[in-house]
């Protein structure tokens, strides 16, 4: 991971809730959203929340009298999900780093994470926060993508900038979102967090968007892939973007395009005593 790989600044959290949320990451949040509320918490903590998509999704299942702390170490991001999240007094949002949680010990029944521990810089770290959080027997339950070759759309926009960038390709997508897909790393990692009684399931789905040009605009402008290209200076956000988008179109058509997308489910507890 490079400096700039968490960075979410600029018009990347609106683009990346307009582009990207619908296409890849809705259904996953819904699953999520189920996973948790089946446990019947009475505290939840979210972290690196984001744009807020698991908070749209899981707020209108927890029961009336529920807390729901929503974190996320960008502010930027915790701004737009508050903004477009409904007036809820159930939530309260907090600026938080994972690996360093502003709470108590046992202060939570479930800690919920979507697509963000592969942000950790030290992943043991990071759960040993959440199962400080959490009160014993409390669950972590998270969700990571698998690797990149099964994530299709950003497989090929990976390709894209690689060609047009050959000697210096911009890897932020193949170098973190997809770079912590390893099961067994992941179960040892939070075995050695002190968890215990870890399931993971494999999930595939299916991404779609209107154009091929709108699949390339989530990945390359909003995310900090874009921090990345942008970086290599020019009209190098253009120029990917371009590529990209005849990469997809070749492969997907011109019209609204579909593609494979890939992910694991993770839960764990923090034992009971």
């Amino acid at each position: 991971m490079t400096n700039t790989d968490a960075v979410f600044n600029g018009s990347i959290p609106e683009i990346y809730d307009e582009y990207l949320v619908p296409m890849i990451f809705e259904e996953y949040a819904d699953d999520l959203a189920e996973r948790v509320v089946s446990n019947e918490p009475a505290s939840v903590l979210e972290l690196a929340a984001g744009s807020g998509v698991v908070t749209r999704a899981l707020a209108p299942k927890l029961s009336p009298s529920s807390r729901y702390m929503v974190t996320d170490l960008n502010q930027t991001m915790l701004d737009r999900a508050s903004s477009v999240q409904p007036p809820d007094d159930r939530i309260e949002w907090r600026q938080a780093d994972a690996l360093d949680l502003p709470f108590d010990d046992d202060s939570f029944d479930v800690v919920v994470c979507q697509f963000s521990v592969m942000f950790f810089p030290d992943k043991v770290a990071g759960y040993a926060e959440a199962r400080r959080a959490l009160k014993p027997g409390g669950m972590f339950v998270f969700n990571v993508w698998d690797d990149i070759e099964s994530n299709e759309f950003s497989d090929i926009v990976t390709q894209g900038a690689a060609e047009v960038f050959p000697d210096d390709p911009p890897l932020f997508l193949a170098r973190t979102p997809h770079g912590y897909h390893d099961v067994e790393q992941i179960r040892a990692d939070l075995v050695a967090a002190g968890f215990a009684d870890i399931s993971i399931d494999t999930l595939e789905k299916v991404s779609s968007a209107p154009t091929a040009r709108h699949a390339v605009i989530g990945y390359a402008h909003g995310t900090p892939l874009r921090n990345e290209i942008e970086a290599l200076g020019g009209s190098a956000l253009e120029l990917v973007t371009e590529r990209a988008t005849k990469l997809i179109a070749a492969r997907f058509g011109d019209g609204p395009v579909a593609a494979k997308m890939r992910g694991h489910v993770v839960s764990a507890h923090s034992p009971s005593t």
